[in-house]
């Protein structure tokens, strides 16, 4: 008979508050505190409800210790997501601010092709982004195409202006006719919740899932859900065949 060490995960709640039902993964219980030891069981004292987890080394058959710690490695005790993001599945789910800073609930544009792109006004890539952008905008938008653009100022700080002279250049000087939202952060911790969606939704392959500069473009379909993901070098006009499809769906 083989052996083998598997590992039995034994959860105990020591107190329950209104704040206890956030430490609960399935029916396994994360917990919180200054310090903590998985083997021996040990927990600091904390002011807020503690799960103590405890993990028992045990001996058994080869067959339960897989299945014993497929269940263990299925808890993901690093996860920090909210129960809110974690039940956003589309697009439509979230609320943006739009250049006055009003909110948008984006489930108004439920049903439609959506191109969300992340722009500057002092970059390389504006001036023939904002013309193709344009163009296909101008074109489809009566067959329920729109775009999304959200100025950010973290790619060579090439969207410094206030969110009144980010409008008035990309209305003014680029002619944009499709809505332009306040700015925001794409990558790192104050990132906006809809970007950290689409990032997961649809990565950027082997050189990592965040915007890696200006004019990165998620294409939506009708369901809300991301498709495609283009580079900031990608022309807009490289992909209308993309958009055509979508529309026909």
């Amino acid at each position: 008979m083989t052996s083998t060490t598997s590992y039995v995960l034994i959860t105990s709640i020591h107190s329950l508050g209104s704040e206890a039902s956030s430490f609960a993964f399935s029916s396994a219980a994360l917990f919180t505190g200054a310090s903590s030891k998985l083997f021996g069981a040990s927990v600091s004292s904390s002011s807020k409800p503690v799960a103590v987890t405890r993990i028992v080394a045990s001996r058994g058959r080869r067959a339960a210790g897989l299945g014993l710690l497929s269940f263990a490695v299925g808890v993901n005790l690093s996860s920090r997501a909210s129960a809110a993001e974690v039940a956003k599945k589309s697009v439509y789910d979230h609320i943006v601010k739009d250049i006055k800073g009003n909110d948008v609930d984006l489930s108004i544009y439920k049903g439609k092709v959506l191109l969300i792109v992340n722009v500057a006004s002092q970059c390389g890539f504006t001036r023939t982004n904002y013309k193709e952008l344009g163009e296909l905008y101008s074109k489809y938008k009566e067959s329920g195409f729109e775009i999304l653009a959200f100025p950010s100022n973290q790619f060579g700080g090439q969207e410094p202006g206030s969110n009144e002279q980010i409008k008035e250049t990309a209305c003014s000087r680029f002619k944009a006719e499709f809505p332009i939202f306040a700015k925001i952060d794409v990558n790192g911790q104050a990132e906006a919740p809809l970007y950290k969606f689409l990032k997961n939704s649809k990565g950027g392959g082997m050189s990592g899932d965040n915007i890696k500069w200006n004019f990165a473009k998620f294409l939506v379909n009708k369901q809300g859900q991301v498709v495609e993901r283009y580079e900031p070098s990608t022309s807009p006009l490289a992909f209308e065949k993309d958009i055509q499809n979508l529309l026909k769906a």
